[in-house]
């Protein structure tokens, strides 16, 4: 491992000349490849210097000690030993973490989907009560929610939602959500009390650029529409409304949230995308089985990960057997410990990995 990141800092430091230099930064798309290069290596690079500072240190307290014979002095150096030897070993974990290997989506935008599933109109109320969550998280940790499509019913649910969530590392952030949630509670339309279990389908897609996932225009089938809102009512009267059928594979996409209509086909194109790349993705599931069992999870929307049970107070993940008894604030927003977690959880399966 010290010979990899003595590399790594060779690497950064050549970098580092590299982005200074006037030639280079003449040259807009080569110099920023480079940066984001000297970017993605500069926390790695950081951590090895406090390694090697720390090294450093508990060297010069070991020296030290051999030939004190101050006893009240002698127990400093011990204290600060033993702090200097925790220190290392926490250095050389987080050093571990960052070592793994990057998930190239990690930084992408994300494409949210969220469908309600089995329960009925309990379901498609509680996929209103998900999107509103995540809505809530969004606004309070800097990213920017963006409906592309939505599909209400006449009671204010949610039969189906697409959005595009953007801003640093979203993907990374919110690519655990995939899956299966069901919530346990007594619904709004249940007259006598008992508790229904109902579920919704998330998925988490990164957004993906022209370059990544290419399109033949001959493949589509665009039709243009007006938007309409619950029970089929007319929100607009001119036809803005997008929906395109990408015929070799089925996959329908719509937008009509914007009020023009190349906006709602940029925003349905993403979607589609996003779609595509999943889809293909999926076809090769041979190829990275042994990296998705190393993950929290599969991804797999079929999988149900969580479970929300009202009269409990509780939310469950199932991957990691964490509960949390913070329903209410949960569903306002309040995801950090989970979402911590998970993302500890998924580093330690892949540690474990790699060193098997």
């Amino acid at each position: 491992m010290l010979s990899k990141l003595s590399t790594i800092k060779e690497k950064f430091e050549y970098l580092s000349k590299k982005i200074a230099d006037p030639d280079v930064i003449a040259d807009n798309a080569s110099w920023q490849k480079l940066v984001k290069e000297h970017s993605n290596l500069q926390p790695i690079v950081e951590e090895y210097d406090n390694y090697l500072s720390l090294k450093s240190q508990l060297e010069d307290s070991e020296s030290m000690l051999k030939t004190e014979t101050d006893p009240e002095m002698k127990s400093m150096l011990n204290d600060e030993i033993v702090r200097l030897n925790k220190a290392i070993k926490d250095s050389e974990e987080n050093l571990k973490v960052l070592l793994l290997p990057k998930d190239e989506n990690d930084t992408k935008n994300v494409v949210l989907e969220i469908r309600g599933g089995a329960g009925g109109e309990e379901s498609a109320l509680f996929a209103h009560s998900l999107f509103r969550m995540y809505k809530m998280y969004c606004d309070s940790h800097k990213f920017k929610c963006e409906i592309v499509n939505l599909e209400e019913t006449e009671l204010g649910g949610i039969k189906e939602i697409t959005a595009l969530i953007k801003g640093k590392n979203a993907y990374a952030t919110f690519k655990f959500e995939s899956g299966v949630h069901r919530v346990q509670r007594v619904p709004e339309t249940e007259s006598q009390g008992r508790i229904h279990t109902s579920t919704v389908t998330v998925a988490v897609l990164p957004e993906m650029e022209e370059v990544d996932v290419q399109i033949d225009p001959k493949d589509l089938r665009i039709d243009i529409y007006r938007s309409g809102g619950a029970g089929g009512q007319n929100v607009n009267k001119v036809s803005s409304a997008v929906r395109i059928t990408h015929i070799p594979t089925g996959i329908v996409v719509a937008c009509q949230d914007e009020r023009s209509q190349l906006m709602n086909k940029e925003k349905a194109m993403t979607t589609l995308r996003a779609k595509l790349y999943d889809l293909y993705q999926g076809a090769k599931e041979s190829e990275y089985k042994q990296n998705r069992k190393d993950q929290i999870g599969s991804g797999d929307r079929s999988e149900r990960i969580r479970t929300y049970n009202f009269p409990q107070g509780r939310v469950t993940d199932h991957r990691i057997n964490l509960s949390l008894y913070n329903i209410e604030a949960f569903m306002d927003g309040d995801l950090d410990e989970m979402f911590k977690a998970l993302t500890i959880a998924d580093q330690q399966k892949k540690l474990a990995s790699s060193e098997d």
